[in-house]
């Protein structure tokens, strides 16, 4: 199952021998891990919320990891993305990627990651000292998102 959202931590070393397995062909692994920052802008953030749509949240990740497929040599996708309170420190997301070389993996990697960031139906809210606030998108994850599409327009999801 090349996408899982979940509640409970995921287990890196063991996620990407899963990855690995029965693919004697790899010759490169790329894995990316988010953590929640313990401070954000101004503020120290004690808990980061994460709240999805089930069904349509998993949909958009198969659709993002689908659209790596067609554009890279690639031997296996995953994307594990956390959810519901999370303390500073944590895990959030693993995404990662086999394939034959390490150029396939490094970009497919970068590519879900930066697609997963800007179109993904995630909704994000911190809380601090001086109370919560829903966390909004960054002018740099939709420039990151930009250079992988034509004439800088993303492509909608086929959610």
């Amino acid at each position: 199952m090349p996408v899982r959202v979940q509640l409970e931590d995921f287990d890196l070393s063991a996620d990407l021998a899963r990855l690995r397995a029965g693919h004697p062909d790899t010759g490169a692994v790329a894995a990316f891990v988010g953590t929640v920052r313990e401070f954000d802008g101004d503020g120290t953030v004690s808990q980061l919320e994460l709240e999805h749509y089930p069904g349509m949240t998993e949909a958009a990740l198969e659709d993002i990891v689908a659209r790596a497929r067609r554009r890279w040599e690639v031997i296996d996708v995953l994307v594990v993305h956390r959810v519901g309170a999370l303390r500073a420190c944590e895990q959030i997301v693993l995404v990662a990627v086999a394939a034959r070389h390490r150029a396939e993996a490094f970009a497919a990697c970068e590519f879900v990651m930066d697609y997963l960031k800007t179109r993904a139906p995630f909704w994000k809210k911190q809380q601090t000292a001086e109370g919560e606030c829903w966390v909004d998108a960054r002018e740099l994850d939709e420039a990151a998102l930009a250079r992988w599409t034509v004439a800088g327009a993303a492509q909608p999801l086929s959610i």
